[in-house]
């Protein structure tokens, strides 16, 4: 239940939801399997898995929702093997050159040939939705995997009006001074991971784990005008996790306090235990996050939002 990473969007609109209004309008889209001629599929599925059927899950003023992508895999080496033995047969049949148009309607018909034996692959997203906080949070390092799930849920349930979330100062200028003053703001402290980039287009890039970024060489980059664009970070002693300069938070890990915590919340039972997990976590993003943008500059807002 614990994010892994995190891309954090800005609802630019109040989003009036109720649990059961939001599970009335997943279920306008649920997850299924891709027909014998479909690529992909993408849908929503219980948001607390086997432990229960509701597609949406309530904690509080926080929803948790999930998809999945389901995609049949035909690799491209197979389809090209395939045109190629089609091509030269051809050929040799009918004595004459197969030409790009021919060709191109050859690996489509090979294609949809293949597709119902290819095999299925499945990968599963997480996202909270905090309407109070004015937040969607995607568990995904990769914006079109976010994307994906973001454009799953404004099409079911007509409307999401958001915007990745962007702060006022560029973050390698804070991160740079961070590890230049080797103090960070706000409960956060420095850990020992960075990312440091020559400011011109094809400069170097110098990749620090478990470093002392104190250390005499990790200041010489910066006086010679390197800057930090990827810093691991850690908040009161709760979670850590690494930080890029586009604000995708990577690696997340709620240390022992917090998952222990959980564990005692929800008790034997599965669901209660996953959801005592999503309410803390809620609650130490409710927490760390304003603190973080803050940190960073302050948040952004675009002109006439």
């Amino acid at each position: 239940m614990w994010f892994r990473n995190l891309l954090v969007y800005r609802l630019t609109q109040d989003l009036p939801l109720t649990e059961d209004g939001l599970n009335e309008a997943l279920a306008q889209k649920p997850a299924r399997a891709p027909g014998s001629q479909e690529l992909s599929t993408y849908g929503f599925i219980p948001a607390l898995g086997k432990h229960s059927d509701a597609l949406a899950h309530a904690s509080g003023d926080f929803f948790l929702v999930a998809a999945r992508k389901e995609e049949r895999m035909l690799p491209t080496s197979v389809v090209r093997d395939a045109v190629k033995e089609k091509v030269d047969e051809i050929e040799a049949r009918d004595h004459r050159k197969v030409y790009k148009k021919e060709r191109d309607q050859l690996k489509d018909e090979i294609t949809q040939t293949l597709l119902p034996r290819a095999f299925i692959r499945r990968s599963s997203t997480f996202a909270a939705i905090a309407p109070k906080q004015g937040w969607v949070l995607v568990d995904a390092s990769s914006a079109k995997r976010a994307e994906d799930l973001l454009s799953a849920l404004r099409d079911a349930i007509g409307s999401l009006p958001v915007r990745p979330l962007s702060v006022k100062i560029a973050p390698a200028a804070t991160f740079t001074q961070w590890v230049s003053e080797q103090a960070a703001s706000h409960d956060f402290y420095i850990r020992d991971e960075c990312e440091l980039r020559d400011s011109h287009e094809d400069g170097g890039i110098i990749r620090a784990k478990r470093q002392d970024l104190a250390a005499e060489e990790i200041q010489q980059h910066l006086a010679a005008g390197k800057q930090v664009t990827q810093l691991s970070l850690a908040w009161q002693d709760k979670l850590s996790f690494v930080l890029d300069d586009k604000l995708t938070i990577k690696r997340l890990r709620f240390e022992d306090l917090l998952q222990d915590q959980a564990a005692e919340d929800g008790g034997d039972d599965a669901a209660a235990q996953m959801d005592a997990s999503f309410t803390l976590m809620m609650l130490t993003f409710k927490d760390c996050l304003p603190q973080l943008f803050e940190a960073l500059g302050g948040e952004e807002i675009p002109s006439g939002i």
